[in-house]
């Protein structure tokens, strides 16, 4: 299963250090280019 991100779920996950958690639920995870350049 695909799971498309935005920022919301990528900062609180990386905020209790549980960011691993989406590619053990989703076989693959995909992180528009905007999402990706407001969270780095």
């Amino acid at each position: 299963m695909r799971a498309v991100v935005n920022s919301s779920p990528l900062i609180f996950l990386a905020k209790i250090g549980k960011l691993d958690l989406l590619n053990k639920l989703f076989d693959e995870v995909i992180i528009p280019k905007a999402v990706y350049e407001e969270v780095v």
